[in-house]
């Protein structure tokens, strides 16, 4: 099967777009109250060794993806073992998403339409866009991105007239063990989330950077979520975040400039929409790939609309109310991610230095990062 290489510029763009994602919807840093903005960067701080794990797992073996480094490290029956665990990761991350983009829709635009339409219709673009493959999800995030950033920028600077910048003081109030909690939290989701692009990305020796693109993508993306974060806490204030679902769609509906320029919520859904279907459909290109590694296919394009039906209806089933969902997302998915994002990159990463050393007699890695 021909072999899909994506390159820098689209890479970072698609990690971007995968890290805003939900997160500009749903909000984070909550539980940090003013110091939200705090709890986000040491959240990304916490975030660039494991993306840097991330990148050397691709940079150790070029022009393979994580379920051929498992192959290759692991053998075949362990290396689908381990396969197995992250390809339910990202099955159960893509459903998740899905779900927050069907509660979305169906409480601030049509609470009567029933619950299974919004998921439909996401779920067949996403499973278009899986099949056609990671090249096309790169050529098409660098176009969008473009306008996304304008939109965010543009809805930002008409919320500023309502902004109060006492809604960030005092700082640290409540110390740094509620940021340290909400960092925790922010680096689960979503930054670590990105190992899910150890499974669809693969880098070409000579024209790509891994650490490069995890990096710019992590940049790209934290601008603006801080920025969006931000603003929603200059707007809305601390209290008040805490007590809305969609805190982003709370403060685009305060706008109103002169009477002529109001009910701007459209540009919430609009960002969502687009960030919301590279995530999903990310999500569901690893997992179909996982399963094709799995029981050794030779093809996934062949069961990626499968596997996108079984993540709609999965996403329809695995909450039972909103208020579910988001105790989900915040108090409990940290803890259930941590082993899919931290201990298993970290054992096949040691596990693929190892392989690598043992490449050659003198030790010496067969192929150098580029870096």
């Amino acid at each position: 099967m021909r072999m899909e290489i994506i390159s820098n510029r689209q890479g970072i763009t698609l990690i971007a777009l995968f890290i805003m994602g939900s997160t500009l919807v749903l909000g984070i840093g909550a539980d940090a109250k003013q110091d939200a903005w705090l709890a986000i960067l040491l959240a990304v701080l916490l975030a660039v060794p494991m993306m840097a794990i991330y990148a050397r797992l691709l940079s150790l073996y070029p022009e393979k993806n994580l379920y051929d480094i498992l192959d290759t490290v692991f053998g075949k029956l362990f290396g689908r073992l381990v396969a197995l665990l992250f390809t339910w990761y990202v099955f159960h991350l893509g459903a998740m998403v899905l779900r927050n983009f069907q509660e979305f829709i169906k409480v601030v635009a049509f609470p009567e339409t029933p619950e299974f339409v919004p998921i439909m219709l996401m779920g067949i673009l996403c499973i278009w866009a899986a099949k056609e493959g990671v090249e096309l999800l790169g050529r098409w995030s660098q176009f969008i991105m473009i306008i996304l950033s304008a939109i965010i920028v543009i809805v930002v600077l008409l919320c500023m007239k309502d902004a109060d910048f006492d809604n960030l003081r005092p700082v640290l109030y409540n110390g740094v063990g509620p940021v340290i909690s909400s960092a925790f939290g922010i680096f689960s989701f979503p930054y670590a989330e990105t190992f899910v692009f150890t499974a669809v990305f693969t880098f070409s020796k000579v024209r790509n950077s891994p650490l490069k693109v995890y990096l710019k993508g992590l940049i790209l993306g934290t601008v603006f979520v801080l920025l969006v974060s931000l603003r929603n806490l200059l707007v809305l204030g601390p209290d008040l975040i805490e007590q809305v679902y969609f805190p982003s769609y709370a403060v685009v509906g305060i706008v109103n400039i002169g009477d002529f320029l109001q009910r701007i919520e459209v540009t919430v859904a609009v960002v969502f929409l687009f960030s919301g279907f590279a995530k999903i459909s990310v999500c569901l290109l690893a997992a179909s790939k996982g399963v094709d590694y799995i029981f050794g296919l030779g093809n996934y394009r062949q069961i990626v609309a499968p596997v996108g039906l079984l993540m709609m209806v999965s996403s329809h089933i695995i909450y039972q109310s909103i208020m579910e969902m988001q105790e989900w997302a915040f108090d409990i998915y940290k803890y259930y991610a941590f082993p899919f994002q931290v201990l298993l990159p970290v054992v096949i990463w040691i596990a693929a230095e190892l392989k690598a050393k043992r490449a050659k007699p003198d030790g010496s890695v067969r192929h150098p990062p580029r870096v």
